[in-house]
């Protein structure tokens, strides 16, 4: 691969935000986003060993538009085929600031890692914000992104 991220940016939501940043400690890439007020997550408060920052408000909403909005792109990991919640919100933000993004679902034939390798070098994405299912709602989503994420990386 001859592009390569620098930084991955995640909520640190249970699922694939916490994937993504476990990833990326456990690959010595750099990491950070925002999370909301009080490190809050479905599980209760967010690790400190996450390099997240608060945002001002408790609210979801602001945390995923703020990851999207100080990122180079979006990918949004899920296991079923149609956004739905969270996923579909972090759409609609990329949508709003005109930001490349990459729905992989584990439900689509394909190679999920080669096609994040490819919008990664089409997009020249250095600050990859990782976005998705929570783990409560789809079980197995963060094995799915470390997956898709060590073979698409695999250079890095």
């Amino acid at each position: 691969m001859n592009w390569t991220i620098k930084k991955i940016v995640s909520g640190g939501q249970t699922g694939a935000d916490r994937a993504a940043l476990d990833f990326a400690i456990e690959h010595g890439l750099p990491h950070w986003g925002w999370c909301p007020k009080g490190r809050r997550a479905e599980d209760g408060q967010i690790d400190n060993r996450y390099q997240l920052k608060e945002t001002p408000s408790m609210d979801y909403g602001q945390r995923t538009e703020w990851n999207v909005r100080d990122s180079d792109g979006t990918v949004i990991f899920t296991l079923m085929r149609t956004l739905t919640g969270g996923s579909k919100r972090t759409a609609d933000f990329v949508r709003k600031h005109n930001k490349p993004c990459l729905h992989l679902s584990g439900e689509t034939t394909g190679d999920p890692a080669a096609e994040l390798r490819w919008f990664l070098q089409a997009n020249r994405i250095e600050i990859l914000n990782v976005a998705g299912s929570r783990a409560s709602k789809e079980p197995g989503v963060g094995d799915y992104v470390k997956d898709v994420l060590s073979k698409a990386l695999s250079d890095t």
